[in-house]
């Protein structure tokens, strides 16, 4: 019959027996992190708020939040344990960033025993002939609805041109010598100390006479930072001639809390809404930074070594 032939047709035929291939994968809600050790429980809501330039040093090979995907396990046949990331990232860095990020939220948001911020400003998204932001651009504006940090880094590589005595060098392998690794040591212990963010890239603008530059630094210290901010956050990466840095900053939107009704100072909210351009889109700059310093110690004699950086600055903006 036709029916019959019809019935039995690979085209046609539909399996009655119910399969699970459309099923979505179960999504963690806390994820355990290993760092270089140490461990963290951190919600799913919290890593995903994290900056796109952090998680990437997180997890550069990508995170998926499902059971199915783990990265490590942290052992045992019980499907009901914990999974495990392992992840190469200073762990100090890690706490520094969870925390600003946490305390910014609540003094925005509130907590449980006091109003923050964003309630006393709801007004300004009513639409109101009163509200300063009043009409569509309300809704557009998520700097009126949301806390905004300026999120900062740099990942510092440096190299150590020793003096021309002949006690540093390298063996027939390339491996450095005890002086040669010395001098390593104190050019790291050198950079460490020098903690104000605008330096090296001032010295650079006077070099180049880059106007791009001294741009950036101006909107920046417009935005929230000073001109002798120091980074937050400074760290040596473990056997590597790196040095890690971060600086988080709350956004200066222009939105004024004073002692009566909140206003807003336009011209710095149209200086604010330029960095929204880096919001969820990172923007990085490298240049090379080359000095001569005296890394004589105790009163020795002068040791003069031209040392090199490569500087890679990321610069992105965190709505939270």
């Amino acid at each position: 019959m036709a029916t019959a032939t019809m019935s039995s047709s690979p085209i046609t035929q539909v399996s009655q027996v119910p399969t699970q291939t459309n099923l979505q994968p179960q999504l963690l809600t806390r994820l355990l992190l290993d760092l270089r050790g140490k461990r963290f429980s951190v919600d799913r809501e919290t890593i995903m708020n994290l900056p796109e330039s952090v998680l990437l040093c997180l997890f550069p090979n990508g995170l998926v939040l499902s059971r199915q995907s783990m990265a490590l396990s942290d052992g045992g046949d019980n499907e009901e344990d914990e999974e495990l990331y392992g992840v190469d990232f200073d762990p100090e860095c890690f706490s520094f960033v969870l925390s600003f990020f946490r305390n910014a939220s609540d003094s925005f948001y509130g907590t449980a025993t006091q109003p923050g911020l964003f309630a006393a400003q709801q007004h300004l998204m009513d639409g109101s002939p009163s509200s300063d932001f009043g009409g569509p651009a309300t809704s557009q504006n998520p700097l009126l609805t949301k806390q905004a940090i300026i999120v900062l880094r740099e990942e510092l590589e440096y190299f150590s041109i020793p003096p021309k005595d002949g006690n540093a060098t390298t063996n027939e392998q390339g491996i450095a010598n005890e002086a040669l690794v010395e001098i390593k040591r104190r050019s790291g212990k050198y950079l460490m100390e020098k903690r104000n963010i605008f330096t090296a890239l001032q010295r650079n603008v006077h070099k180049e006479n880059n106007v791009a530059e001294q741009h950036l630094i101006d909107m920046l210290c417009m935005s929230g930072f000073d001109r002798d901010d120091e980074w937050g956050f400074r760290a040596l990466e473990p056997s590597r001639c790196c040095i890690s840095s971060i600086a988080l900053v709350l956004l200066k939107t222009g939105i004024m809390h004073n002692s009566g009704p909140v206003t807003i100072d336009y011209n710095q909210m149209a200086t604010a809404q330029k960095l929204l351009l880096f919001w969820r889109k990172p923007a990085r700059k490298c240049w090379w930074d080359g000095i001569e310093v005296d890394l004589s110690q105790g009163g020795g004699p002068a040791m003069t070594v031209k040392l090199w950086a490569r500087r890679v600055w990321t610069l992105e903006l965190s709505l939270v």
